[in-house]
């Protein structure tokens, strides 16, 4: 089991320091502003490019230009195209209009990270840097971790079985290089750097929308005392985030745990004195 089992052993609230780690550099993660994402999906191609994440099929969805429908095992950048019809304040529907909201989806990254609670190979493992990777020479493919996920992110790959989801480029996080999405993207959408840095850079962006008139503009996975602990990648969302297909108020899936296994542990130990008591009767 990881060492982040449960949200109240984050006392640090710094998830790799609480995961074990002595003066781990600054928690990295992502900030995805939706509202400058042009959908071009070179987030999609650079990190299948970096990472040999295979092709998962060139379908139509019938979901306008998304030919991927959602994040997966093959897909671990997922760049969502959403049709609103609008209509203008005051005006009729003949003068309706249609928005594009463009997303481009990743994992969350989790402070409190069920994946990782449930793990039981150890395959699924903090990093120095907050994030959460998976090991696929060490998963044993028991697919514990895929109903654990609240937003539904990391899968199995079809044909092979073990688990796969973003790794938020580890590998270049360790030489101190910016993620591939990041690096790629062209309208810098996707923001790459420290959390606490991130967080603030985002609350500026939505009081300059709020200011510009773009009242629907709000932070999704940003705050701390959300369900999971807040995530190491968040988003600025013009609209609910249901449109978007992510869950409205995430809760991290073994938060009752605990209890589960006091109870259990109390009844084990009600059973146990009934039967003592059982063989002292039955004794006399």
């Amino acid at each position: 089991m990881a060492s982040d089992l449960m949200p109240g052993l984050l006392e640090s609230g710094d998830p790799a320091r609480s995961s074990g780690y002595s003066g781990p550099p600054p928690r990295m993660g992502f900030f995805t502003d939706t509202s400058v994402c042009i959908g071009c999906k070179a987030c999609e191609v650079a990190c299948k490019e970096w990472n040999h994440v295979p092709e998962d099929g060139l379908n139509f969805t019938g979901m306008s230009y998304d030919n991927t429908g959602g994040l997966g095992a093959d897909t671990w950048r997922h760049v969502a195209f959403i049709e609103q019809r609008v209509v203008p304040a005051g005006g009729s529907a003949a003068r309706a209009g249609v928005r594009w909201l463009m997303s481009s989806d990743v994992c969350k990254h989790c402070t409190h990270a069920a994946c990782l609670d449930v793990c039981p190979t150890g395959s699924l493992f903090r990093t120095e840097f907050g994030t959460v990777v998976v090991q696929e020479d060490i998963c044993n493919g028991c697919g514990y971790c895929i109903p654990a996920c609240p937003y539904g992110v990391i899968d199995q790959r079809k044909g092979d079985g073990r688990a796969w989801k973003c790794t938020l480029c580890y590998d270049r996080l360790s030489v101190g290089v910016e993620p591939a999405c990041a690096k790629t993207c062209p309208t810098d959408s996707i923001q790459f750097g420290p959390l606490d840095e991130l967080r603030e850079r985002a609350q500026r962006r939505v009081t300059q929308l709020h200011e510009a008139g773009v009242t629907d503009a709000r932070l999704y996975g940003e705050d701390p005392s959300d369900g999971v602990g807040g995530g190491g990648a968040f988003f600025l969302l013009l609209d609910e985030p249901e449109v978007y297909g992510l869950p409205p108020d995430p809760v991290v899936t073994t938060r009752d745990l605990p209890a589960m296994y006091r109870a259990v542990a109390a009844a084990a130990a009600a059973l146990a004195s009934a039967v003592a008591l059982a063989f002292l009767g039955a004794g006399r």
